[in-house]
């Protein structure tokens, strides 16, 4: 009778790689991705990102209706910062406008914008911990996000899907009670984001598992197209805000951090930096909101009626979102509806950087790297 052993194969005969696949079902890929991994014992060799399970078209949506009926639209896309995408595409729509915007409603869209941004990094920071981990961070950054959606809620009756901007400016006003909680809150997340930064920096795990881990070097950060936290983690120093301003970001003083490190590690600091300096921004919004119309009278009420048409010509308009630079190019026909529209989904790029910076990464770090990149798959599928 023949044993086991002997019908098996020699050792240098058995296929030493193996590829599995992590999603596209699965909280460590935080959405419907796919990662196809090719694997070397725990050692990483390849990585292929599938996309596409939530594909929706929305790029020919938007060129089936109306300027106004795509606003609600934007807000699926990265839904973690929904007003940033709102604000890309009025932008882009006000720059074919001419429009100028009221000094007040430049200020409730910087100061929603920010509350956003300090959300979106909640939900990052939370489930970054997740991912190595940690539990408390997660607990205590939803806790206190409930407080921005709370504020968020009373600016426009929605707590993640806004649809807050409007063509010439915003969608309604808030009164003194709100600015007056709002600069509350401000103070109170001051103290919280040091907290947060207390709770893991000095962690021997999570430096551990952070640090040299996943590095992004800036000149494959340029090469990939990679934008926000992520290109500003490996160097790079520009903010859409600073650099190009837009809104009222040039009337307002704050810093935009960078780090030269590109690892896991380095992308953290530059979002806890980040909440700091959206703290700052709001600090100084919020002590001197100008009184006035919130909405440019001229196409308040055109913006109504679905009455808004561009003139002829083609537009590209870019802000500074929270996961890099969302970008909208815009052609107009002239009529109340676009004629071609096209997403640039900052998530897009930095995922696609994965398979160069992950060979050689264990499964473990792969996890990590790929949480600290912060992709929203509603972004990048569009």
């Amino acid at each position: 009778m023949v044993s086991v052993a002997a019908q098996l194969p020699p050792p240098t005969q058995i296929e030493k790689h193996l590829q599995i696949n992590f999603g596209p079902q699965h909280p460590s890929t935080h959405g419907v991705l796919r990662l196809k991994v090719v694997l070397d014992g725990e050692i990483v060799e390849r990585v292929e990102p599938v996309i596409g399970y939530l594909h929706r078209g929305s790029e020919k949506l938007a060129e089936d209706g109306t300027y106004l009926q795509w606003i609600p639209y934007t807000d699926r896309l990265d839904y973690l910062a929904a007003m940033h995408n709102n604000w890309a595409w009025v932008q882009a729509a006000e720059k074919l406008l001419g429009t100028k915007i009221p000094d007040r409603g430049e200020a409730l869209r910087v100061i929603a914008a920010e509350l956003n941004r300090i959300a979106s990094h909640q939900v990052w920071l939370g489930t970054f911990g997740l991912d190595i981990g940690a539990l408390t961070p997660f607990f205590w950054c939803l806790h206190d996000r409930e407080i921005v959606l709370g504020l968020l809620e009373e600016m426009c009756g929605a707590r993640l899907t806004y649809s807050y901007f409007r063509f010439g400016g915003v969608r309604r006003d808030v009164g003194q009670e709100f600015l007056l909680r709002a600069r509350r809150y401000v103070a109170y997340q001051k103290g919280r984001i040091e907290e947060y930064n207390n709770l893991l920096r000095d962690n021997d795990i999570f430096l551990l598992r952070t640090q040299g881990v996943g590095r992004l070097p800036l000149s494959l950060a340029k090469e990939y197209g990679v934008t926000g936290p992520a290109a500003r983690a490996s160097g790079l120093d520009w903010d859409q805000r600073r650099d190009e301003p837009y809104g009222m970001y040039d009337r307002l003083d704050f810093d935009v951090p960078t780090r030269p490190d590109g690892d896991c590690f380095a992308r953290y600091d530059v979002r806890i930096e980040e909440m700091r300096q959206s703290c700052r921004i709001l600090e100084q919004v919020l002590e001197t909101v100008p009184e006035g119309p919130y909405v440019a009278p001229e196409i308040g009420e055109r913006a109504k009626q679905n009455r808004v048409k561009p003139p002829k010509g083609e537009v590209y308009a870019r802000i500074e979102g929270a996961r890099g630079e969302y970008g909208v190019l815009l052609l107009s026909d002239g009529t109340n509806k676009p004629y071609r529209v096209k997403w640039r989904a900052p998530t897009f790029s930095n995922l696609s950087v994965l398979p160069a910076i992950a060979p050689g990464l264990k499964i473990p770090d792969l996890i990590a790297t790929l949480g600290s990149i912060d992709i929203v798959l509603g972004d990048i599928d569009r």
